[in-house]
């Protein structure tokens, strides 16, 4: 049999999801909640423990809990996925529109990301993510023509890395991330839908392959407020 707290985290969980109960709106009160299930108040701090602890409410003293919103996609910050098996696993329908695909000589700000010589040649890839309508993440990507003899524009609206490992037998093993904060480009602008957002969330990606190869280096450009960027760290002893 289901405890009964999971039967209610579940219920006030649907209500959220399916704006029933709006961001910024404050619960009832646990009595209120008591009364409502008729069950302990026990059961009901339960159940408002597991929505505070998995991002659905915030608890605040004095006030009671505020339901937080939930219009963001978590994306991981140490694992390595595609967007595509991102927008698989948030259960979303994404469109990828590519907006260019080129084989170019980097320039010396590229050249010096991916560590190449003057004659080597790269995939540049820019692709704007939308979801729910939204243009939201704008990916910059530049691969190494050594590595990535060619691609296509199909590739590009579906996914790079499955024709990588599916296509090409590369085994994609880890990448080194730094995150920063910036003024929204040109481009950006003119690529997401920016809704008067004053800045991006940029993720730089270095990818390797399993020999340690440097084979990709991507821009990732984020609008702020669709996004939460998580992770799981454990503290060593």
């Amino acid at each position: 049999m289901t405890n009964k707290y999971l039967t209610i985290y579940n219920c006030i969980v649907e209500q959220i999801k399916s704006g029933e109960i709006p961001p910024q709106t404050l619960l009832p009160s646990e009595n209120e909640l008591k009364d409502q299930f008729d069950t302990s108040r026990e059961t009901i701090r339960k159940a408002l423990n597991l929505l505070s602890q998995n991002g659905y409410i915030q608890k605040v003293r004095g006030k009671g809990s505020i339901v937080i919103d939930i219009s963001k996609f978590d994306f991981p910050v140490s694992g390595l996925v595609s967007f595509k098996e991102l927008a698989s696993k948030m259960g979303k329908k994404p469109r990828t529109i590519v907006n260019e695909l080129s084989l170019l000589k980097p320039d010396g700000y590229i050249r010096q990301q991916l560590q190449l010589g003057s004659k080597d040649l790269v995939w540049k890839v820019v692709r704007t993510r939308e979801m729910g309508g939204e243009k939201i993440i704008l990916d910059k990507d530049f691969l190494s023509n050594k590595y990535v003899p060619s691609l296509t524009e199909e590739i590009c609206a579906d996914s790079i890395y499955q024709y990588l490992e599916h296509e090409l037998d590369l085994t994609i093993s880890f990448a080194k991330k730094e995150i920063i904060v910036a003024e929204p480009s040109p481009e950006d602008r003119s690529l997401l839908d920016l809704e008067g957002f004053h800045n991006v969330v940029v993720i730089k990606n270095y990818v390797y392959l399993d020999d340690a190869t440097l084979f990709q280096y991507t821009e990732s450009r984020h609008r702020p407020d669709k996004f939460r960027f998580v992770d799981f760290a454990r503290r060593t002893h």
